[in-house]
């Protein structure tokens, strides 16, 4: 945990250098990514195996393509990987029905949402919109914040780095973080007004509706009633201690919920602790009737608080594969899970103080999903690791070619899980489990 930090602080302070000496960048295109090598021959021997042609859901469309649910993990500038996953995906004729996501996770869930209806294929305009985003932008704090992070690079001496230390402890204090997070917002904000999403009501126009074309696989005994479209951006309210889904639980935080910008939600969720200030809300409902709303969606029996903190998703669920669970039921699709790397593969080593809060900290934001996964084994079958080989996590200076190569490791791992899913084996598991735990 405190080596990611530090390697985080490190990259910063080397692209400031770099942005500082020259205001030339690589401009590059959506055929970087989708006209990659590795890319093409990864589609091409997809489609000579007929991988298009699997089962993968009992839901489809009149042209053939296939849908399913989608959680995406939370992972920092990882979240290129995720890109090329659905990429692939896509291409297969795979479309997302309902979206879930934390932190890196919901960036990628909220475009793939807000970027057209359930039935089109939209990762190549997420590309399109990450792959010239100066992510350095993001660190959009003040000059003492910045000069405060390279003088930890720079291991200055202990008396330099309590001067700068205390320049900023004003940030700390009254903001909880170094970076206000704006240029994040605006930017997805911009995003989402270029495809016509500017309020949760638009959203809810656009991908909120189940498409007129979808039908039940020829055979199943099964129909299409009740089936709706669903995005779930997972956040912490530190305030009230919930975990938070957005939009469906919109209402204890806003009056009016049909206007509210869905790029809150997300910045919101991916609020790095102490980096990112929390997002505060303000002029909550109140009232009887908020009251009862916070009891019955969130369990807080308290009084309504009239201002609430969010802070990055991840530190109570930073993959919600729970949230689209079907108890006692075989589904009519399936939840795929995607995660940013491979965990709980050696045993961690605490014997300082650091590293025992590291240790600490992983283990409460994983307990939840571990728990819910090793309650219901059958999840294992929807769920890809995407190997994201020495990539930080954190790392804000990342390059043309580390998020190239990001996006292909996704692309493998599209490949992989496609190659061995088997729909109909998936459901006859589920069939022979008895009990479904929720």
């Amino acid at each position: 945990m405190i080596k990611k930090y530090e390697s985080f602080f490190v990259s910063l302070h080397l692209h400031s250098i770099n942005y500082k000496q020259s205001n030339l960048f690589t401009t590059m295109k959506i055929t970087d990514f989708t006209q990659h090598p590795e890319v093409t021959g990864i589609l091409k021997d997809l489609k000579n195996e007929k991988i298009h042609e699997h089962q993968f859901s009992d839901v489809l469309d009149t042209n053939n393509n296939q849908y399913v649910e989608l959680v995406q993990e939370g992972g920092g500038v990882l979240g290129v990987a995720l890109v090329g996953y659905t990429y692939v995906l896509e291409q297969m004729g795979l479309r997302f029905f309902s979206l879930a996501g934390t932190s890196a996770g919901s960036i990628n869930a909220m475009m793939l949402a807000g970027m057209g209806d359930t039935s089109q294929a939209k990762s190549e305009k997420i590309i399109d919109a990450l792959v010239n985003k100066n992510l350095y932008d993001f660190v959009d704090g003040n000059k003492d914040s910045k000069d405060f992070i390279e003088a930890l690079v720079e291991k200055a001496r202990r008396i330099k780095l309590i001067w700068k230390g205390w320049q900023v402890i004003d940030e700390i204090y009254d903001d909880l973080g170094l970076n206000p997070g704006n240029d994040f917002l605006n930017w997805l904000t911009t995003i989402l007004s270029n495809n016509n999403v500017r309020t949760v009501k638009d959203l809810q126009n656009q991908f909120g509706k189940r498409p007129d074309n979808l039908k039940i696989r020829a055979g199943v005994d099964k129909t299409l009633d009740g089936l709706e479209p669903r995005l779930a951006i997972i956040t912490a309210d530190l305030t009230t201690e919930t975990k938070v889904e957005f939009p469906r639980m919109s209402s204890l935080y806003w009056r009016n919920t049909d206007s509210v910008n869905p790029a809150l939600f997300v910045r919101a969720s991916m609020s790095i602790p102490y980096f990112f200030s929390p997002l505060t809300l303000n002029n909550l409902p109140s009232g009887d009737q908020a009251k009862t709303d916070w009891e019955n969606l969130a369990g807080f029996i308290g009084n309504v608080p009239s201002e609430v903190k969010f802070v990055d998703g991840g530190i109570m669920s930073n993959f919600p594969i729970d949230v689209f669970h079907k108890k006692n039921s075989i589904p009519r699709l399936p939840t795929f899970g995607v995660r940013l790397g491979i965990d709980r593969n050696k045993a961690n080593t605490v014997d300082n103080p650091l590293n025992l809060f590291g240790a600490m900290f992983n283990s409460l934001r994983h307990l939840h999903d571990y728990d819910f996964i090793l309650r219901n084994p059958d999840y294992k079958l929807l769920i890809q690791k995407i190997d994201i080989g020495e990539h930080d996590w954190l790392n804000f200076a990342i390059s043309d070619d580390a998020k190239k190569d990001l996006f292909v490791r996704g692309a493998r791992a599209a490949a992989e899980f496609l190659r061995k899913f088997d729909w109909i084996q998936y459901k006859q598991v589920r069939e022979q489990t008895k009990v479904y735990v929720a």
